[in-house]
């Protein structure tokens, strides 16, 4: 009875099978996957099991026991039945509900099997199964984003991205790209990032995948930590998302930053904390955003003067005095202001940075003599 429910009542069945689970004290066989050898057609056999797993999936949290028998049983009768796609993808529904519990433990076990299947004998890739192979390596990808484990992810990323004779479903290149522009934005290069991002967004839109919404902030985002004038909802792929109520906020947000109104930028991120600042991706990088914005903002804002009172550019930008001044500092150093700091008169002078930097020169001169000393003495001592 519970294998006529496969298709219009998973639930049902699902109940079905654990009533037959425990009514076999030697947990034989289930019914149903006996089929897969001999009642019904390959296909359907494989319509039916994979009904129920993606249920069982859904279902993991409340009935671990019963995922692992399910799981365990159904892998044993496809060996036995050498239904090799049947069994990968048991493989990747199991790895994947691992990845969810946090079992990456369990998850490893699972990937090693998986890869050496997409092997050859000789332990290299199998060309011939380079969709399988992206496949496994964009769950574990994920599995070394997640863990925070750039090394790893960055060789995986350039492994699955070097795989050419793959033609891959776009949700599964989506995975690939995302990740490989969360790695981007870890090691601060945001124009890799948004390329990246880019590309994850019209892989998931290709696949109707709502992830693509994601990946359109991630692709906002990372545009303004590059500083481009480019507004991405300019372009043709991005451009019917614009008014998607949960874009309007980055959109608006984009709009606020590249007229540098730091104000409107800040109460932006404030009311729209949900599609914002709730993303804990989106919100890591906030910091560094604000600093852009600010940047930019007091670039503009000191452009006319000589000298500026550090006072009045804090409550131009809302920030406290010690910030600014931090943030002046930080910018002489890169040469994007030509200037030194004034401190007891809390002012900003522009335009003869020598006065600033006399004592950094005379200490720079005094190292190089003290270095020259150094050697002299040790040449005469050995």
């Amino acid at each position: 009875m519970a294998s006529g429910l496969v298709e219009t009542d998973p639930e049902g069945a699902l109940a079905g099978f654990a009533e037959v689970v425990s009514m076999e004290p030697e947990k034989a066989e289930w019914e149903m996957l006996t089929y897969i050898k001999s009642a019904v057609t390959r296909n359907y056999s494989e319509k039916c099991i994979n009904n129920i797993m993606d249920f069982v999936s859904g279902s993991a949290s409340q009935n671990f026991g019963l995922l692992q028998e399910f799981y365990q049983t159904t892998l044993k009768a496809l060996e036995e039945a050498k239904n090799e796609r049947l069994w990968f993808k048991t493989n990747l529904k199991l790895c994947k509900i691992w990845f969810d519990m946090g079992e990456y433990g369990r998850m490893n076990k699972i990937l090693k099997e998986l890869h050496k299947s997409c092997q050859r004998e000789d332990g290299t890739d199998d060309q011939k199964k380079g969709s399988q192979l992206l496949e496994v390596y964009a769950i574990e990808i994920q599995m070394y984003t997640e863990t925070k484990n750039n090394k790893k992810l960055k060789q995986l990323y350039q492994k699955a991205l070097a795989i050419k004779s793959a033609i891959p479903h776009p949700r599964i290149m989506g995975i690939i790209r995302e990740c490989g522009g969360k790695m981007h934005m870890a090691e601060r290069q945001w124009a890799e990032a948004a390329t990246d991002f880019f590309e994850a967004f019209k892989n998931y839109d290709e696949a109707g995948n709502q992830r693509r919404i994601q990946c359109l902030k991630y692709l906002v985002l990372a545009n303004m930590l590059m500083e481009s004038e480019v507004n991405p909802f300019d372009g043709q792929e991005a451009k019917p998302y614009k008014n998607d109520p949960e874009i309007l906020a980055m959109t608006n947000l984009i709009a606020a930053y590249q007229r540098n109104e730091i104000i409107e930028f800040e109460k932006i991120l404030k009311s729209n904390r949900r599609t914002i600042m709730d993303d804990p991706f989106i919100r890591n990088y906030i910091e560094d955003l604000l600093k852009n914005v600010r940047t930019q903002v007091l670039l503009k804002l000191i452009k006319p003067y000589t000298r500026i009172r550090i006072p009045f550019i804090s409550k131009e930008l809302n920030v406290p005095e010690k910030d600014v001044e931090q943030l002046l500092v930080s910018l002489i150093l890169d040469n994007r202001i030509d200037g030194h700091i004034d401190q007891v008169n809390r002012l900003l002078e522009r335009g003869d940075r020598s006065k600033g930097m006399k004592k950094y020169t005379a200490i720079d001169k005094w190292n190089t003599q003290l270095r020259s000393l150094y050697q002299t003495v040790s040449n005469r001592v050995y």
